[in-house]
């Protein structure tokens, strides 16, 4: 039983693996481009598995900001993944082990939780290590091959692969932009928050971490005050998934 779930947690896991490739090779090479070496792009992708996260972060060590600055900007941005794994833990068998759950949660990403969660009935902590076997080494070796390729390709080939990143985003915000009015209007006050702290002078003087920290606070908020979710509306939603 272990054997067939761990099996199925790779067939499952490859399409994750194909789309870390791509996202954590731009990655690698903004973090090469940024300063750090091939192997500790490398080792903060190994260690992290969080693509906000991580370019973030990055955008703090280029910037030398603080480490208080990069642990509240880490909380803010992961804190989501306390929320699925809190709902996680309620998936997974009952008779796994503390020590299976730890290994499981070290692997809690959007879409490793996403194909969990989406699983009919109760979860084996195998599946999860199944996925987690293909998903952690597509994102280490994107970053990897990303990290070799900024150090090697020329700098108007690499300005044009910057570019990717933000296709990646764009990709990610316009369909639910597109049915959830909310959604929208998150998206829309980001870009204003942000567009503030880039063109406003003494705003500007604030580092990037804190606009981070900012502007997911004060727009998030507001969006959870001004849009709050039917109770009722969530609940079929839900139940219809």
């Amino acid at each position: 039983m272990k054997k067939e779930n761990f099996k199925q947690g790779i067939t499952d896991g490859i399409p994750i693996a194909l789309g870390y490739l791509a996202v954590s090779f731009t990655f690698g090479m903004m973090a090469v481009q940024g300063g750090l070496t091939i192997w500790q792009a490398v080792l903060i992708s190994l260690t992290n598995l969080t693509s906000a996260g991580q370019f973030a972060g990055l955008d703090i060590i280029i910037a030398g900001g603080s480490l208080w600055e990069m642990a509240l900007t880490q909380l803010i941005i992961n804190l989501r993944y306390c929320l699925m794994s809190f709902s996680l833990s309620q998936k997974l068998r009952r008779d796994e082990t503390w020590g299976h759950r730890y290994g499981v949660a070290f692997g809690v990403t959007d879409e490793i939780f996403g194909v969990s969660a989406s699983k009919p009935g109760k979860v084996s902590a195998f599946y999860n290590y199944g996925v987690m076997s293909v998903a952690i080494p597509g994102w280490t070796i994107g970053t990897l091959l990303g990290a070799i390729s900024g150090s090697i390709l020329p700098d108007f080939i690499m300005s044009a692969l910057g570019v990717a990143i933000y296709g990646m985003f764009l990709a990610v915000i316009i369909p639910p932009s597109k049915k959830n009015k909310a959604v929208l209007l998150v998206v829309l006050g980001a870009m204003a928050v942000s567009a503030l702290f880039a063109w406003v002078p003494v705003l500007s003087k604030v580092s990037s971490g804190f606009v981070i920290i900012i502007t997911t606070i004060l727009v998030a908020g507001l969006a959870a005050w001004l849009c709050p979710v039917d109770e009722e509306n969530a609940k079929e939603e839900a139940h219809e998934a």
